[in-house]
Formats: structure tokens, C-alpha cells, sequence
């Protein structure tokens, strides 16, 4: 009885042995499933919050920085407000080589009323091989480049074309203040006059006055003049045509070409020297007979004994 007592506890214990060996390893599966089940969804998360490395960070660090520098630069730039009171004075210098000088001569006159423009002088001249005319033209400035861009077409070459400015806003501005100073100056000489007391005091006043008169209208010429250039811009414009089968080689003959216009040049120097000689041939011959006559005066003289 105490045995089998004794084998029926080693039983018990060997089956609890057993169950628990059983439980442990379904135990450990069920705690690699949810590792695994953990790892797997942190890996997930990882794809979309990966953590950035140092020179990831340094690289979005700069893109920031410049993303902002732009924008503040771009904060403190000002707009841009044009100065409609600046005085800039505009010259061109355009020389055009026509194929048709006639037919140009008409357009150009005609064309210059489209701008606002008038021709202030004219210049004509015409020689054997090439004739050509130099205008200058005033023009509104805000005219100036539409103006010195229509010079282009068939039959027209642009040989020369020079444009400069001045701006002239702060001799404008200066001149202006120096009128003002002036004009309170007269003004005070104005007030003297009223209490001079005799003729002398008011001579040497109004003298002043007079004086400062001057100054302040030729400052106000100077200015009238300023914005008047400013205001009107001015083209010089040369254009030519080459005739009677002349070309640039006319214009720089060589030796040989020099020399057959001296012989002609000489030629029609002693044509024009003949030619006036038969002009004053009246004075020639009174100039003749006194010779004569005082030639023959001397013969007739008697001899001193």
C-alpha cells in the first residue's frame, strides 16, 4: 500500500511534468508570434517615419535656410517705382547707305509726323559719285526708340549707329534751388527799396535787384532749356546714296586715281585763271595803256646837258 501510494505520487508528478513541458512551448510560440507580429508593424512604420541621418538633416537644414534667405530677400527688395521726373537727354548718331536715296528722302518726312517728330536742320550735298543729306530730328523721348528702330527696311544698311545719354535731373534740381535762393534774395532787396530814404540808397538797391534779375532768368533759360532736351530727344541721321557707279572706293582712291584728279584739278585751275582774266579784261587794258604811256613819256624826256 505505501508503495503504491508512493508510484501513484511519481505518476501525478510525471504527468504535471509533462503538461507543463507541453504548455511552455505553445507559451514561447504564442510570444515569438507577437514579437514577430511587433517587429513586422515596426518595420512598417519605419517606411513611412524612417529616421533621417546627420547629412539628411544638414541637407533639409540648407534648403530651409535658403528657402528663407529667398523670401526675406525678396521681402526687403522695393518695388520697383519709376522716377517719371528724371531728365535724361538722348542723342543717337545713325548713318544709312540707301539703295534708294529719293524714295527715302519722301518716307522719312512723311513718317516723322507718326512720332511727333520735326526736322530742327537739314543739310544737303551732292558730288560726282555720292549724294547725301544729314537731318536732325527732335523727338519725343518716349518716341526715341520706336523712332531710331524704324530705320531698317529694304534696300537700307545701318553703316553707323552711336546712342548716348545724359541724365541731367540733378543740375536740373540744383539750378532750381539756386532760383529760389535767389528769388527770396530779391525779394528781401525788394523790401530795402521800399524804405530807402534817398536817391543814392535806392540806386545801389535797385541795381542789386537788377543784378539778381539776371541770374535768376538765366537760371530759368538754363532750366527751360534742360527739360525741353530732356523732353525732346534728338536723332542725327546721315543717310547717302552712291551715284553714277560710284562706291566707298571713290571715297579712298588709290595713287593712280589721286593723280589723274591733280592733272584735272591743274587743268581747270588754269581755266578758271583764263577765264577770269577775260572777266576783268577792261582793267587789264587800262593797266596795259599806263604801262605805254609812261614808257613813251620817258623816251620824250630831253636829255640833261
Amino acid at each position: 500500500m505505501k508503495y503504491f501510494q508512493l508510484f501513484m505520487a511519481v505518476f501525478a508528478m510525471s504527468i504535471i511534468f509533462i503538461a507543463c513541458n507541453t504548455q511552455h512551448p505553445q507559451q514561447m510560440r504564442v510570444q515569438n508570434d507577437e514579437l514577430e507580429t511587433t517587429t513586422a508593424d515596426t518595420t512598417a512604420l519605419g517606411a513611412f517615419n524612417t529616421p533621417q541621418t546627420s547629412t539628411e538633416k544638414n541637407e533639409q537644414n540648407k534648403a530651409e535656410d535658403k528657402k528663407q534667405i529667398n523670401q526675406t530677400t525678396t521681402n526687403n527688395i522695393p518695388p520697383y517705382n519709376p522716377d517719371w521726373n528724371k531728365k535724361i537727354i538722348k542723342t543717337a548718331d545713325i548713318q544709312l547707305q540707301l539703295d534708294d536715296y529719293k524714295k527715302f528722302n519722301t518716307n522719312i518726312r512723311s513718317s516723322l509726323k507718326n512720332f511727333g517728330a520735326y526736322i530742327a536742320d537739314e543739310k544737303q550735298t551732292e558730288n560726282d559719285y555720292r549724294i547725301e543729306n544729314l537731318l536732325t530730328i527732335k523727338v519725343p523721348v518716349d518716341q526715341f526708340d520706336n523712332l531710331v528702330n524704324s530705320f531698317a527696311g529694304n534696300g537700307i544698311k545701318i553703316t553707323e549707329k552711336n546712342i548716348s545719354s545724359e541724365d541731367v535731373t540733378g543740375e536740373v534740381v540744383d539750378t532750381k534751388a539756386r532760383m529760389q535762393a535767389k528769388m527770396a534774395v530779391r525779394d528781401k532787396y525788394l523790401q530795402l527799396l521800399k524804405q530807402a530814404k534817398n536817391m543814392n540808397e535806392i540806386l545801389q538797391v535797385q541795381n542789386e535787384i537788377n543784378n539778381i534779375q539776371e541770374d535768376i532768368e538765366a537760371a530759368n533759360g538754363r532750366v527751360n532749356y534742360l527739360q525741353h532736351a530732356s523732353a525732346y530727344s534728338t536723332v542725327n541721321l546721315n543717310y547717302f546714296q552712291y551715284i553714277n557707279g560710284g562706291s566707298a572706293d571713290d571715297e579712298k582712291p588709290d595713287f593712280f586715281t589721286k593723280l589723274s584728279r591733280a592733272f584735272s584739278t591743274g587743268t581747270s585751275v588754269i581755266t578758271n585763271l583764263i577765264l577770269f582774266c577775260i572777266s576783268i579784261w577792261p582793267i587789264i587794258l587800262i593797266i596795259i595803256s599806263t604801262v605805254v604811256y609812261l614808257k613813251r613819256s620817258r623816251l620824250k624826256k630831253p636829255a640833261k646837258v
